[in-house]
């Protein structure tokens, strides 16, 4: 009885020490990647202005992030590792995380926000199963309430892209790119960020440069609009002008023809003021297509602008480039 009373407890003792080494695993082995790692000035700047605590710090080092350009990046983030997302991505746990290096000043924030997108991946990894599923059910109701229609369509890109995903990216979509959550999720997201509203005004802030230009296209598209069946309506006038001047005009050149001086004198009042209604009405054609060209050629300026902003944001090489 005591020696088995002795292999019980050994056996107690031994369970034990594997539970401990279990549950010390993960910080033993972070440790043996923090220890060899020193933030570039880029990354350690995006987590500041990020305003990421420490623990959220750990969880992104441990991945040894990486600011790549356009053919470093696409070489470690190959299509399908996160698909909806072209600016970064997180490659499993301490397996990597890279950012695509947005260089275009205007789009100030975007490595940042995508910085701490990612994190957010390695943290979500790192959720127990009963917190997970607690997370998954706050993100679920949170999805109810999204108005934001940029937001939603990042969100059916990846249900189309990623299904078996979708959680873990809702986990980094609202952490980084929501004001307003509910009081459960905003205190859940406190352990990674001392102020959300940081990373989220970082988003914001880039994504104006987009919006922005959105609402002078819609402006000049609705002036656009109203103006051209301005233009055909004083078009299809003008030509019912011309054609009563021609009748006239040939009426004046008969009655000449045929000695009718005054009859040709009665005419000619009349035509002269129909002549000079229909010169005025072409002046003011004349005006609104040089302001509907003015207004396309400052959309098309606005949305080259546009387009050259998306061409930054993509990481695919550019035909005919070399880098």
């Amino acid at each position: 009885m005591q020696k088995s009373g002795r292999r019980i407890l050994a056996l107690t003792a031994a369970l034990a020490v594997c539970m401990v080494i279990s549950l010390q695993i993960q910080p033993i082995l972070d440790w043996l990647v923090l220890r060899s790692y020193t933030p570039s000035p880029s990354i350690a700047s995006f987590v500041e202005r990020t305003a990421m605590t420490q623990k959220a710090t750990r969880l992104l080092y441990v991945n040894k992030p990486v600011l790549d350009g356009r053919a470093a990046f696409n070489q470690h983030c190959p299509n399908g590792t996160e698909q909806s997302v072209v600016l970064g991505c997180y490659l499993g746990n301490r397996q990597g995380i890279f950012i695509y290096n947005v260089t275009d000043h205007q789009l100030d924030g975007v490595r940042e926000v995508t910085t701490a997108h990612e994190m957010l991946h390695q943290a979500y990894d790192r959720l127990s199963r009963g917190e997970r599923h607690r997370i998954d059910g706050l993100l679920q109701q949170q999805l109810t309430t999204i108005t934001d229609e940029t937001l939603k369509q990042q969100i059916e890109q990846y249900k189309k892209t990623e299904p078996d995903a979708i959680n873990t990216e809702l986990h980094s979509l609202l952490g980084t790119q929501t004001k307003t959550l509910s009081p459960e999720l905003e205190g859940y997201y406190k352990q990674y960020f001392t102020d959300r509203s940081k990373v989220v005004g970082l988003y914001d802030a880039y994504r104006s440069a987009f919006t922005s230009r959105k609402l002078q296209i819609d402006a000049y598209d609705a002036q656009l609009k109203a103006l051209k069946p301005a233009i055909e309506s004083l078009q299809q006038s003008l030509e019912r002008q011309l054609g009563s001047l021609d009748t006239t005009k040939s009426q004046m050149d008969r009655l000449r023809s045929a000695g009718d001086i005054a009859g040709f004198n009665s005419l000619v009042g009349p035509y002269n003021a129909k002549a000079t209604a229909y010169n005025a009405d072409l002046e003011v054609l004349k005006q609104k297509i040089t302001e509907y060209n003015t207004i396309v050629n400052q959309r098309n300026a606005i949305a080259d602008q546009e387009q050259a902003l998306q061409q930054s944001l993509s990481s695919k090489s550019l035909p005919g480039t070399v880098e």
